[in-house]
């Protein structure tokens, strides 16, 4: 008895090293970021990023054009100190036709998926830890986020989040995609780290709100998928009229979870700069494998595929009318199947 005591007591011991083994991999896995597609250009700093091409041409102005937060006041539309006064910096009180987003928002939507009809999905504002977790946001920016204090729910970044954990834990029939959805929500970010980076108006709020746009697709179409949604991106911005710039985002500025990313950079007369507007990029399977397939959709024997596209109200620096923020986020499901079209190909 006193043997089978002293075996139990050493896999009990085994059991706990076992355990702390496991959760010091998972901790470890979770900080890794995305394999970088084999077409996404060298580069050391943002500065590398190539430029895929250019559409319309710089307006020219016979006076001197202002910056989105002087039209703003002057119209009455923006109440920049009244919202820091009620909650804090970075938080606007809008006044009367400003905060009437939601049409054109869901207007800038429709115009994404001319061939489609999406299905809209009005999200949860708060997610779990796990949530937040599978989609790729913990624990690597655990500080950008807003955490309600004694709870495991956090305030949302953005509608990808809840958006893509519906079918968590569900097996996809290939013949059912693609399947495409849309979701509004307001979005809460801490943008930690940013401390006096591009703070004035509009930008870097704690609070904002947005149009998702999440499509789960077969891999074959994974790039075309990417390709797709970025032409689509720029009608949006050709329909407005906007002089913009479409750049290959280099291994430097490549995000977390993206293995390939363009950015849609729209010209700014009031600030006299190039402004990323909307960002495209493919996720590869990195939410639907490893540590996060636990709760990823799925199709039979492989990992799925998604685009997220996410549109919100930004800045009126540009010449004539609103611009519009469309972020496309892909998910494929192998790890790097061929592109079989670029932007530079088409172009």
């Amino acid at each position: 008895m006193a043997k089978m005591a002293t075996i139990s007591d050493r896999i009990k011991a085994l059991d706990a090293e076992l355990a702390q083994v496991d959760a010091d991999i998972q901790s470890f896995v979770m900080v890794i970021p995305n394999i970088q597609h084999d077409s996404v250009e060298y580069g050391t700093s943002s500065e590398d990023n190539p430029v895929v091409r250019h559409w319309g041409e710089k307006p020219k102005f016979d006076f001197e054009p202002k910056p989105h937060w002087d039209i703003g006041e002057n119209l009455k539309i923006l109440d920049f100190a009244c919202g820091a006064k009620i909650t804090g910096a970075r938080f606007t009180l809008y006044r009367g036709w400003a905060p009437s987003s939601r049409g054109p928002s869901s207007t800038t939507c429709s115009i994404c998926t001319p061939s489609s009809i999406p299905t809209w999905r009005s999200s949860p504002l708060h997610g779990q830890q796990g949530e937040h977790d599978r989609h790729g946001q913990l624990p690597k920016f655990a500080e950008d986020l807003f955490k309600i204090e004694g709870m495991d729910y956090y305030m949302i970044p953005t509608a990808e989040v809840p958006v893509t954990n519906i079918h968590r834990d569900e097996i996809l029939s290939e013949k059912d995609l693609p399947i495409y959805y849309v979701a509004y929500s307001p979005c809460f970010r801490s943008e930690a780290g940013s401390y006096g980076k591009d703070t004035r108006g509009l930008i870097r709020q704690h609070q904002f709100n947005k149009v998702e746009l999440v499509k789960f697709s077969a891999p074959e179409t994974s790039y075309d998928e990417l390709e797709k949604l970025t032409l689509d991106a720029e009608d949006i911005l050709k329909t407005l009229g906007l002089h913009f710039r479409t750049v290959g985002l280099c291994t430097a500025d490549l995000g977390f979870s993206s293995s390939k990313t363009y950015d849609l950079e729209v010209w700014l007369p009031g600030q006299n700069v190039y402004r990323e507007i909307s960002s495209c990029s493919n996720f590869g399977d990195f939410q639907a494998a490893g540590p996060r397939s636990a709760s990823a959709a799925r199709a039979p024997g492989r990992s799925s595929s998604s685009t997220r596209s996410t549109a919100r109200a930004l800045p009126w620096d540009a010449p004539w009318s609103p611009s519009w923020k469309i972020t496309s986020r892909k998910r494929r499901q192998r790890r790097h199947p061929r592109a079989p079209a670029t932007l530079h190909e088409r172009d």
